[in-house]
């Protein structure tokens, strides 16, 4: 398996030094680069091989929402993850208009980070499960449109529920006692029924129904 590079844009040295110390010490990971702003990220992850990025929001000079706009303006294809303490509706949606991929808590554990991150690295959007509660219940409160999911199946509504859960294609293969790799042809079905391209794009589909 190629290893994954991972650049971290974090404020704070201890936080900062711990998730790459632990992302080296993975055998499938690789840390390439620390920053400890968003002016410092945006100037030199262009200029290395980065898979994943890993934002902090709230950081001097440059925060990590504004750093995200303009290195996704560069590299649409560029997979940033925020990984903050900020749990509140504002953040988490400006976070997502900007371009984030994926939303995950400071409190998320070393483990699950990992897999996090390789989910986002093979198309996924992971989110910390209260994060995707709050999504949700946003959407709940708007106006039902037309629903775009009359041509899923069964079984691709329910994998779909799941990931508006906050579950993970490991979790989700778990919970239906299916292989992870049987998730992410649903997941491409759903993607290709809804003219998506992301996790967060049919979610928003979904909970719009």
């Amino acid at each position: 398996m190629d290893k994954i590079f991972v650049a971290i844009v974090e404020d704070e040295a201890e936080i900062r030094n711990g998730v790459a110390e632990y992302i080296n010490a993975s055998e499938d990971f690789v840390c390439s680069g620390c920053y400890k702003n968003g002016e410092d990220a945006f100037r030199e992850i262009p200029k290395r091989h980065v898979d994943v990025v890993l934002m902090d929001i709230q950081m001097p000079k440059m925060d990590g929402i504004e750093c995200i706009r303009r290195l996704k303006e560069g590299n649409r294809d560029l997979h940033i993850m925020m990984l903050t303490v900020f749990e509140d509706e504002e953040k988490i949606f400006e976070s997502l208009k900007a371009g984030a991929d994926g939303y995950l808590l400071k409190t998320t554990q070393p483990d699950k980070l990992l897999e996090a991150i390789r989910e986002l690295h093979n198309g996924g959007s992971p989110m910390s499960g209260s994060i995707a509660r709050k999504v949700i219940g946003t959407f709940q409160t708007l106006p039902k449109p037309k629903d775009e999911t009359e041509d899923l199946s069964s079984r691709e509504r329910e994998i779909l529920s799941y990931c508006a859960k906050g579950y993970m294609y490991k979790e989700i293969a778990e919970a239906l006692s299916i292989s992870i790799e049987t998730v992410r042809t649903h997941i491409h079905h759903i993607y290709e029924k809804l003219h998506v391209r992301s996790r967060s794009e049919a979610i928003i589909k979904y909970l719009k129904r």
